[in-house]
């Protein structure tokens, strides 16, 4: 109340300075009152006087605010003040006008901003234009390239040829001089001992025969540049679908991105692809059965069939040119151009032409001694393994072609049960029925004297060939182990248990361990991820940076479980090197990814 009362006289007091004293201040002075009084004083009678002149002096006041020049002068005041009154209708349509120019100004800035996206969209879809001419342009000039080092290994061939034709005409030359020379000193009459001495000591020695062109391997080189096209692909991005067999895909192999592999299936073929050209080079001929097992290493393969025996191929013994590709697309373009569309549409829809003959000089040997199917084999160097039904494995001698060590792992397993006085018998009792349809030996990887072993008892075994004794038992699968992989410090090792394992070599424990929704049928790896087939459309990706997990094919990004038409598009087996992904299905297509 005190604040209010002091409020109203500062008030009082300067309307009577613009008014010239309108209210005598003597009267006011009289109603004041000192805060020092008492309190009797305070609630004591009022002088009848003073009441007198309080209420005269109130009544010229009220008159004094009703003239409208000290009303116009109280408005201005109090709407200088924030929150005495409400603001007046001029500064309201000021403020109003304001707003309005920033709004304006914003759907101005809108546009800007609205304008630059779309710049930048024409300028990114320019640029993606441009990176697909580039990569249009990459494409080609690595075709260039495969085809320039495919003449420079046929000229290096020609020439070996032209000089070891030389060297036998030469050495054929030397033996005519000398038999001349030993007729024209011969006796008439003949050594006794002439038809004592063993026959093949008189056969010509195969230094001084004529090697023919076809029994000599070609020389094998390695690309003097590695393709990189698949590296500027999006992950995930599909670079070809190949029909490459009219059945399942039971093995498949290459050498290097955008170069050679080799595919088997159910029907009965192994057939050599050239990838950067999408084109079957040929086939390998020979195999009885279906090949359960394959490797592509440079220009060797070797292929383990249903028939018991393994052969090994040499590539570069093949009749093939890429350029008879290039003739062809631009024979056909010529004359797709005079076709109707649909006409040239049901030409795409044609089976892929194979060739016939181009392959009859690639076999090499072949090697027999397992009495059941091949169901695993690797080879490094002249060193090959070979795991079969038979429940064995064999180390054979690729120089001598001939079988330098069996491995028994049934009876390896009844040795380790008997040192260890295990009563669990000699095989591992996994706690399941057998899977009739798992292969006794899974997978096989040798390096050096080192070898491992993934078997349908879930057990991981690693030999040492120099002893042929196992070494050390990994355990941990549930079910049989259908892949492994090894480099200088982990094993990875897939199985029909649902699951991935990463072995520590060091300590024989498990580094770490991924669990899937249907057994694992195929896996490898290569320096930064792990591809891994598990019965769907897609293959299972796992980046070892980032430690994330993706999926890649056909199937990415669907949701629900596998359809009755997508089926067909299960991978039965996968393959990468260096971020180039190839997956077989069970259509008999081949997909290749970039991952």
């Amino acid at each position: 109340m005190a604040g209010s009362s002091s409020r109203r006289a500062s008030s009082f007091g300067a309307e009577e300075d613009e008014d010239g004293a309108l209210i005598s201040t003597r009267g006011l002075e009289a109603f004041g009152r000192k805060v020092t009084t008492t309190a009797g004083h305070l609630i004591g009678p009022i002088d009848p006087t003073s009441s007198t002149h309080y209420q005269n002096a109130m009544s010229d006041l009220h008159k004094q605010l009703r003239r409208p020049n000290i009303q116009r002068s109280r408005g201005g005041s109090e709407g200088g003040s924030e929150g005495d009154g409400p603001p007046s209708v001029a500064k309201l349509k000021k403020e109003k006008a304001a707003l309005n120019h920033r709004l304006e100004m914003m759907g101005v800035r809108k546009n800007m901003a609205s304008s630059e996206i779309h710049g930048i969209d024409d300028k990114i879809a320019n640029l993606n234009s441009m990176r697909r001419i580039v990569l249009d342009r990459l494409a080609g000039l690595e075709q260039e390239e495969a085809m320039l080092e495919h003449e420079i290994l046929d000229v290096e061939n020609r020439l070996e040829d032209a000089q070891e034709q030389i060297e036998d005409a030469e050495a054929l030359g030397k033996s005519i001089a000398e038999t001349d020379e030993g007729n024209d000193a011969e006796s008439p009459t003949m050594d006794s001992s002439f038809m004592s001495e063993s026959i093949y000591e008189k056969l010509p020695s195969r230094a001084s025969t004529p090697s023919s062109k076809g029994s000599r391997r070609h020389k094998t080189i390695r690309r003097k540049s590695m393709p990189i096209l698949h590296e500027h692909f999006e992950p995930g991005s599909s670079i070809r679908d190949i029909q490459a067999h009219d059945d399942m895909i039971t093995a498949l192999d290459f050498d290097v991105p955008f170069g050679t592999m080799v595919s088997s299936a159910l029907d009965d073929t192994v057939r050599v692809w050239d990838m950067n050209a999408g084109r079957c080079m040929g086939l390998l001929e020979g195999h009885t059965a279906s090949v359960r097992t394959l490797q592509v290493e440079d220009n060797i393969v070797a292929t383990g069939s249903m028939d018991a025996t393994i052969r090994l191929w040499d590539l570069s013994k093949a009749r093939y040119d890429p350029q008879e590709k290039i003739k062809e697309e631009e024979e056909e373009e010529e004359e797709e151009d005079h076709l109707a569309f649909g006409e040239a549409l049901e030409r795409e829809k044609e089976p892929i032409h194979i060739p016939q003959g181009t392959m009859e000089d690639c076999p090499l040997f072949t090697l027999e001694a397992h009495v059941d199917e091949v169901t695993a084999l690797h080879f490094r160097g002249d060193t090959l393994i070979s795991g079969s039904a038979d429940k064995t494995l064999r180390q054979w001698d690729l120089e001598k072609g001939r079988c330098v060590q069996t491995l028994d792992v049934m009876w390896a397993a009844a040795q380790a049960s008997a040192t260890m006085g295990s009563t669990e018998g000699t095989w591992r009792q996994t706690g399941r029925l057998p899977d009739a349809t798992a292969d006794f030996v899974g997978a096989v990887q040798v390096f050096d004297a080192a070898l491992a072993c993934g078997t349908a008892d879930g057990m991981v075994r690693l030999w040492d060939l120099r002893s042929g004794q196992v070494h050390r038992s990994l355990v941990g699968h549930t079910g049989p182990v259908t892949c492994l992989q090894f480099d200088d410090v982990h094993l990875v090792t897939g199985s029909l248990d649902r699951s991935i394992r990463i072995w520590d070599l060091r300590t024989g424990a498990i580094y770490d361990a991924y669990a899937y929704d249907s057994p694992i049928t195929s896996m490898m790896f290569d320096t930064r991820r792990i591809v891994a087939a598990a019965g769907e459309d897609v293959v299972k990706v796992y980046d070892k940076t980032d430690g994330r997990h993706w999926d890649c094919g056909v199937g990415a990004g669907r949701e629900g479980s596998i359809g009755e038409g997508d089926e067909k598009n299960i991978v039965e087996i996968c393959r990468v090197k260096d971020g180039y992904m190839v997956e077989g299905r069970k259509s008999g297509v081949v997909g290749i990814w970039s991952c």
